[in-house]
């Protein structure tokens, strides 16, 4: 399977998911190893929107490869405030770097981004869409940790606004893995998101639920999300459902002792900070990942024009 782009996880099979991971744990092992193959390489990264641990662990990555980085930088300071297109701005850029980052709040952008470009394209997150990106560091997380056979998950918060959750849950379709969607009934996964689950064959993996202490016990992973408040039309909405899933040490006296606690922050109050220091908390670790599983995937897609799956 060629990947020319990576929009979504739904592009990627359970052989490239390997393919990936693997890379990411010889990485992991040795970053020397690696540490000039991409010499001369750049990365151009577009961010319409804040972000922290993508857009300083893509950078990173880039700069462990041997390679650098252009940066469009602020939206403020660039030619978006004079109404230049995004096409146009991915176009101009492209002229510039080897392989783009997209981060942009509206959905279906990179999708688009990418029918006007020929480098590589790799959507950092797109409005309430997919971020798989994200879902590949994720999992490298979780096969670290449990493993990806024999797997029970709870995804927990706000699921309609999502894109760490969809793009997790289509990417576990392809793995031996049952999924308990946790959340309030307005923030529930989006009916078409259900949907695809259902088309990839999972529907029996599938359950949702309003209440964790239902299925805590069983859980292997609890994948936390914090309550998007950028994402809400409405404040008063928001205000409904804040503060409404938290957990701390008290929720977790029910959980298994093995249980890993994930999250792809950041996070407000939905995990208390007593429980950094236990044994479930996998959160910054997971953060850590962002680093070679994103050097991984540079790696391959650099290396072998868009080449993934071998």
């Amino acid at each position: 399977m060629r990947h020319d782009h990576l929009i979504t996880s739904k592009q990627l099979s359970r052989a490239d998911v390997e393919t990936v991971l693997d890379r990411a744990a010889e990485i992991d092992a040795d970053p020397s190893a690696v540490a000039d193959r991409h010499a001369g390489s750049l990365l151009g990264l577009l961010f319409f929107e804040p972000s922290t641990r993508t857009k300083m662990s893509f950078e990173a990555a880039m700069k462990r490869l041997g390679g650098d980085v252009v940066d469009m930088g602020s939206v403020e300071s660039s030619s978006v405030k004079k109404g230049e297109t995004l096409a146009d701005t991915v176009r101009v850029i492209e002229g510039y770097a080897d392989a783009l980052v997209l981060r942009h709040p509206k959905q279906g952008a990179a999708t688009m981004a990418s029918e006007f470009v020929d480098v590589p394209l790799l959507n950092a997150g797109d409005g309430a869409g997919h971020h798989p990106t994200q879902t590949l560091l994720d999992l490298y997380t979780i096969r670290e940790n449990a493993g990806l056979e024999d797997l029970t998950v709870g995804i927990m918060g706000d699921l309609k606004y999502g894109r760490t959750v969809h793009s997790l849950a289509h990417a576990l379709t392809n793995f031996d893995a049952r999924q308990h969607f946790v959340s309030p009934e307005s923030l529930r996964l989006p009916r078409e998101v259900v949907y695809d689950l259902h088309q990839a064959g999972n529907g029996a993996g599938i359950r949702e639920h309003e209440s964790l202490e239902e299925v805590l016990p069983s859980l292997d992973v609890l994948y936390v999300t914090r309550i998007q408040r950028e994402r809400f039309p409405d404040e008063n909405e928001y205000q409904k459902v804040a503060g409404e899933y938290q957990i701390d040490l008290e929720t977790l006296e029910a959980a298994d002792d093995d249980l890993t606690v994930m999250h792809p922050l950041p996070r407000v109050d939905e995990i208390a900070p007593e429980i950094d220091d236990t044994e479930y908390a996998a959160y910054f670790e997971q953060a850590h990942n962002g680093v070679p599983v994103r050097m991984a995937l540079l790696d391959l897609l650099l290396s072998n024009g868009g080449e993934t799956d071998e």
